[in-house]
């Protein structure tokens, strides 16, 4: 079994490879990333002493390079993880998230009928849904939820997952699709909440929450998530969208103060700036479908599962100074520094 894996040097992609070489020891897996921003290729250095692991630097949407890519390698299984995925920068600049989420999308999915792909698997996000009112606890996003998009990036991926449907109903692609809660855990990209706010900690810096802190987000322990494609792939039936959530909802504000909490830090760190524009209140997820067809559901709690993730930053402070010592710093002071 061969599997092509993109976006596999970012944060989820990567977890997704050290799960899948750990479990599939007879497994080829192939890694595609254009190591742009997110991509950092030192998260995949254990992995690249696989002799099952291959590591290609390109673009999901450069269409004669994915053709070439394609007929040499013949893949059994395309697991998409590549995509623009940060909200704030998607509303900085629109197009490459539309170039990136939905062209390349396509492209990969032509490849896929051109070479007889088994099942091309698209990971997506439940920010399609939009969101969810915070005085409703009763309410979940489940699988028949109305797409109803609030930023570029959440459209880009809602444009690619109609796609990627109308692929399946017009051409009988094998595909599927999940549609996931906030993940954290390891390698998780410096500028995204939950790392974020623990760098800062550690540094003694403000942490700077946005709005009132009281949006909720249901998040989900990265190796659950993998597990959950995992069986996506093997068992989940074509033309199918599975939500893939945590049962673990928390405000912004929560998060923050367990992470200061865990660190032994005061919660003066806290600032409060300026909301993002269409800030979406609340997500959260029925998982109902993926549990019923496919017997899967999260097994980390939110309170161990953030245990993990800082004991990991602590002990992995070479992965993360590498990074914030570049680009990040400015793009850090040009997000934040005048809210």
């Amino acid at each position: 079994m061969k599997i092509l894996v993109t976006g596999g040097a970012g944060f989820i992609g990567s977890n997704f490879i050290y799960y899948m070489l750990e479990k599939y020891p007879d497994y080829k897996i192939v890694c595609l990333d254009k190591l742009t921003y997110a991509g950092n290729l030192s998260t995949l250095k254990k992995a690249m002493e696989n002799p099952n692991f291959k590591f290609i630097k390109g673009d999901i949407s450069d269409r004669k390079f994915i053709y070439d890519l394609f007929e040499k390698e013949k893949f059994d299984i395309v697991i998409n993880f590549a995509a623009e995925s940060h909200v704030d920068r998607s509303i900085e600049n629109p197009e490459i998230f539309l170039q990136t989420n939905v062209i390349g999308t396509q492209v990969l999915m032509d490849a896929s009928r051109k070479t007889g792909v088994k099942r091309y698997h698209q990971v997506s996000t439940d920010e399609v849904y939009g969101d969810l009112p915070l005085d409703r606890p009763d309410l979940f996003f489940t699988e028949e939820t109305p797409i109803h998009t609030s930023s570029p990036y959440s459209a880009s991926k809602a444009a690619a997952d109609l796609l990627v449907l109308a692929y399946h109903r017009t051409y009988q692609l094998p595909v599927t699709i999940s549609r996931c809660s906030n993940n954290y855990g390891p390698y998780h990209f410096p500028e995204k909440l939950i790392p974020l706010m623990i760098i800062r900690a550690l540094n003694n810096q403000t942490l700077p929450v946005y709005g009132d802190g009281k949006n909720i987000r249901d998040w989900l322990y990265v190796k659950d998530h993998c597990i959950a494609i995992d069986k996506i792939i093997h068992k989940g039936k074509e033309g199918e969208v599975y939500n893939i959530g945590g049962h673990n909802e928390k405000t912004n504000l929560e998060v923050v103060k367990t992470i200061l909490k865990e660190l032994n830090k005061p919660e003066e760190l806290i600032t409060f700036v300026k909301d993002r524009p269409g800030h979406d209140r609340r997500y959260a997820i029925d998982p109902t479908k993926i549990k019923n067809e496919l017997g899967w559901e999260p097994t980390t709690t939110f309170e161990e599962g953030i245990k993990k993730t800082i004991k990991w930053y602590l002990e992995n402070k070479q992965w993360w100074e590498e990074i914030i010592s570049g680009e990040y710093q400015n793009y850090y002071e040009k997000m934040y520094g005048n809210r």
